[in-house]
């Protein structure tokens, strides 16, 4: 005789939310949304910024400065661009601003891109000089912010269907 794991039940409300099929991305190519896969770049280089900003600070070699400084630069600029696609779903699927997941995301993502700007000025005409403590905790605070907001992005995908298109959704290629 087989037996069936016990299964924690669904809570109603969460049951009717989980039935429909999601709401697909207003910025796709083929279907396939944008902003999931351009945001692996600058959370790659921000993140790599504050390991290089660690290794810096063990060392004193001021490669690891320079190479923290470039990292910030590029995590900026393509942040730039994942917070537009990220900024025109937002303002253009109601349920992204209807759940706090949306603006916790939001909210949590333009404080990256403060940070990273006030990280970047910082170390303008000073490379060395800024790592130490100020860029250092900057590169912590945001490598933090980003798995932070990170997760609020995966509720939205996962838990709220923002940006997919389920099965038997009778839209779907």
């Amino acid at each position: 005789m087989t037996q069936t794991p016990n299964i924690p039940p669904i809570i109603e409300s969460d049951e009717r939310e989980y039935r429909d099929s999601g709401v697909p991305s207003t910025v796709a190519i083929a279907g396939h949304p944008i902003h999931p896969v351009i945001v692996t770049i600058p959370i790659a280089f921000l993140v790599g910024a504050f390991a290089t900003d660690a290794v810096y600070w063990l060392v004193s070699d001021t490669f690891w400065a320079r190479a923290s400084f470039w990292l910030i630069a590029a995590g900026l600029v393509t942040g730039i661009v994942a917070a537009i696609t990220g900024m025109l779903d937002f303002v253009r699927i109601g349920r992204v601003r209807k759940h706090s997941a949306g603006w916790a995301h939001m909210v949590g993502n333009v404080a990256v891109l403060v940070l990273t700007l006030i990280n970047l000025a910082l170390r303008w005409n000073n490379v060395t000089g800024a790592v130490l403590p100020t860029g250092l905790i900057l590169s912590l605070i945001v490598a933090a912010l980003l798995g932070i907001t990170g997760w609020y992005g995966g509720e939205l995908v996962y838990r709220h269907k923002v940006a997919v298109i389920g099965y038997g959704d009778p839209d779907a290629p």
